[in-house]
């Protein structure tokens, strides 16, 4: 059988292909080596051929699948493997470059959003170096409650990361009435420049059930320099 398909293949006429001359150079170089090589492997050939043809047909039969399955296995191993490993290789480089594109995009919004929040927080800044917290403070709450009702009134300021300074200001307000409280919250969110009450807390008077005591504070935030 097998030198019947040997025979065939060399009975095949194979069309005729114009090869470029560097082809037909690379053809005759290495013409030689196959010449040899084919040499070399007709003996076999032609020993193997001989002992197939001398086994019954059951063992023929045998031999052909075993060959199939041999074929089979090869070609898994060095055509199929190879392939699914590339691709494998492949799917897991753009699932990385996917997730990397995830990655970079949450960073891009990230940074917009504290962008954002950094514009908003400089204009919500108060004029430089020379401002004064407890100034206009204590102007705006003896306007609306009269210097005898602050109790106290405490300045702390430092620097925060960014080049800003945090100003804040304790302030203690006794024995003043509701409408007052009202008064003082809205005249120091009415200031010209951007106060937050960060605390509150509002206590009944001692001798007095219709005033309280309040405790407020309030901080702003400047860029320095």
């Amino acid at each position: 059988m097998l030198d019947n398909l040997k025979r065939l293949a060399e009975r095949l006429s194979l069309p005729k292909i114009e090869m470029p001359e560097s082809v037909r150079r690379m053809t005759s170089a290495i013409e030689p080596r196959l010449r040899q090589l084919r040499r070399t492997i007709d003996p076999a050939w032609a020993s193997a051929s001989a002992w197939y043809e001398k086994r019954e047909q059951r063992e023929k039969f045998l031999l052909q699948i075993l060959g199939g399955i041999l074929a089979i296995v090869l070609v898994y191993s060095l055509v199929y493997s190879p392939i699914v490993a590339i691709s494998g290789d492949l799917s897991d480089r753009v699932a990385t470059r996917r997730q990397d594109l995830i990655d970079v995009r949450a960073m891009m919004r990230n940074y917009d959003r504290l962008r954002a929040s950094l514009i908003a927080s400089e204009k919500r800044t108060v004029p430089g170096k020379n401002f004064s917290l407890f100034s206009a403070l204590e102007q705006s709450l003896t306007n609306s409650v009269g210097r005898e009702k602050i109790g106290s009134i405490s300045p702390a300021d430092h620097p925060v990361p960014g080049g800003f300074t945090q100003y804040t200001v304790d302030v203690k307000l006794t024995s003043i009435s509701l409408a007052q409280i009202v008064d003082t919250l809205y005249a120091i969110q009415s200031l010209s420049v951007p106060i937050t009450v960060s605390n509150l807390q509002i206590h009944e008077h001692e001798l007095n059930a219709r005033s309280y005591d309040v405790d407020l504070s309030c901080i702003a935030l400047g860029r320095n320099g």
